[in-house]
């Protein structure tokens, strides 16, 4: 049986050359991306869904089309909360995902949203080529994923009511995005909800949430000023930071021929500096939206987010410190990041 198989393989070429298909294009490889946000065109819409549309189009062209892609924004191929998991299984090949979603099954990735540590986007990016970042790295290839872009955004606050300070938190039924934000929050006197970013609006609007502390690019794309009145913007300072990585599957990874994992590896790594700058626009464009909504903005002072970086310090900080393996050395190495 085996005489034949070469035979096979070549009249399978020789068919294809004639009916005018490559080899090319049989070899071509179809990468599916899912994320929560709302989607939009390269160049129109929510900055993440053109990030991840601008790495699409970038890979498939320095890849001659041997790396296509299909994107299904607004969580329309796969839920918000079953990305991770589809990326480690390899049922799905890529997201952009806001990764202390994942703090309950990979504990270590509470750090990513750990408020009051990262207070601007240079020193987030920063952690790319720090211990930090190798550790990050290492703890998410160990569980199947691997970082194709570093992408932070600052979030603000959105709420029926002002809040500023730690003392404005009291009784407000909020949402932090993650464990370590929610810690915060609590010692802080609020109460907890905890929900994707895309679920805000309607538990905003159905009274299951006061507040909701997210990215100042969720808070313009799910139009949060229609179930809000009071805006914390992050323009100046923020307790709020995340990382929302492009990701995609190990697995997906490793089929890739060197060349192929070298151009989506530098095709990642040269969107990072679009990242931030369109995270910058939208802390200043969310409060102008805002404004001309007629409600109220405020932007936090120096006093005020020191307060808030003492309550986290005190509960956020200490309990990841005491809960996570070597979680003291995480902080340690994340606060080594000037």
């Amino acid at each position: 049986m085996r005489k034949f198989f070469k035979p096979l393989l070549v009249g399978a070429t020789v068919a294809a050359f004639s009916m005018g298909v490559s080899t090319h294009a049989l070899s071509a490889q179809t990468i599916k991306i899912s994320h929560q946000f709302p989607g939009g065109t390269i160049d129109e819409g929510d900055f993440r869904d053109r990030l991840v549309r601008k790495f699409a189009a970038e890979v498939e062209k320095q890849t001659k089309g041997e790396l296509k892609f299909e994107i299904f924004p607004a969580s329309s191929l796969v839920k918000t909360r079953a990305q991770f998991a589809g990326l480690q299984k390899g049922s799905l090949d890529m997201t952009l995902y806001p990764l202390a979603y994942e703090g309950g099954k990979i504990p270590e990735v509470n750090i990513t949203l750990m408020p009051g540590m990262v207070t601007s986007y240079e020193q987030g990016q920063r952690w790319k080529g720090a211990p930090i970042g190798k550790a990050l790295e290492k703890k998410l290839e160990d569980n199947g994923v691997k970082i194709i872009s570093w992408v932070w955004q600052a979030g603000g606050i959105a709420a029926k009511s002002k809040i500023v300070e730690p003392n404005d938190v009291k009784g407000v039924k909020i949402r932090g995005a993650g464990k370590n934000m929610d810690l915060m929050l609590k010692a802080a006197g609020g109460s907890i909800t905890n929900i994707p970013s895309n679920e805000v609006y309607n538990a905003m609007q159905t009274g299951v949430l006061d507040a909701g502390v997210t990215s100042s690019t969720s808070i313009i794309s799910f139009r949060l000023e229609e179930v809000g009145d009071h805006l914390t913007s992050a323009r100046k300072n923020t307790f709020w930071f995340m990382f929302e990585p492009l990701l995609m599957a190990k697995s997906t990874f490793d089929r890739l021929t060197p060349a192929q994992q070298k151009i989506v590896m530098d095709v990642g790594a040269s969107l990072e500096q679009f990242g931030i700058d369109e995270s910058k626009k939208d802390d200043f464009k969310a409060a102008e939206i805002w404004e001309k909504a007629g409600k109220k903005v405020y932007d936090m002072d120096d006093a005020a987010f020191a307060k808030f970086r003492t309550v986290a310090k005190d509960s956020a900080w200490a309990q990841f410190a005491k809960d996570v393996d070597d979680g003291q050395k995480w902080i340690d190495m994340a606060v080594d990041v000037k």
